[in-house]
């Protein structure tokens, strides 16, 4: 069952309108945060889909031409042979699709996770990068998405004290 923390109001949830596209927003800037590990240039594809993403976190766009952005994505992502660059690709996949559901914005924490550590790099300072931002963005869902973190195992509260 979907946390209805993650549904839109719209489809009988709980999530607003204004927090769904901050989670958009949220999940691009991790996605484009992850690029910067990234020793190629990144496929038009890629850089066209986040653009999509974008525009539909300002209202610019519907929710059909994000999800056609994903798809083509994640089929690009089938090809692609380097893991690094796989999971970058995955986690914009996922970032753009969180127009269709909220809960896609935790894919870009749960491929820049795997990406991190693909590079040998500090998966907890990453994290911490990504819920920074979250907090810059909007404060009151830090809450949410570090319970939804917490629930999935990938990480305890930022409050938390983490055993190595």
């Amino acid at each position: 069952m979907r946390d209805p923390n993650f549904v839109a109001r719209h489809r009988g949830g709980l999530l607003s309108d204004v927090d769904h596209r901050l989670l958009m927003k949220w999940a691009l800037a991790m996605a484009e945060h992850l690029a910067l590990y990234l020793a190629v240039p990144i496929d038009p594809v890629l850089i066209e889909a986040m653009q999509v993403g974008r525009q539909w976190s300002e209202g610019k766009v519907g929710t059909g031409a994000a999800m056609k952005a994903s798809r083509v994505v994640h089929k690009h992502a089938q090809g692609i042979t380097d893991p690094a660059y796989k999971l970058f690709c995955r986690s914009v996949g996922q970032a753009v699709a969180t127009a269709h559901m909220a809960d896609h914005s935790m894919g870009p924490v749960y491929y820049g996770k795997k990406l991190v550590k693909v590079l040998g790099l500090d998966e907890r300072q990453e994290l911490a990068w990504q819920l920074a931002n979250l907090h810059q963005l909007s404060p009151s869902l830090v809450p949410l998405v570090e319970q939804t973190l917490s629930d999935k195992g990938i990480v305890c509260s930022s409050h938390d004290e983490h055993d190595d």
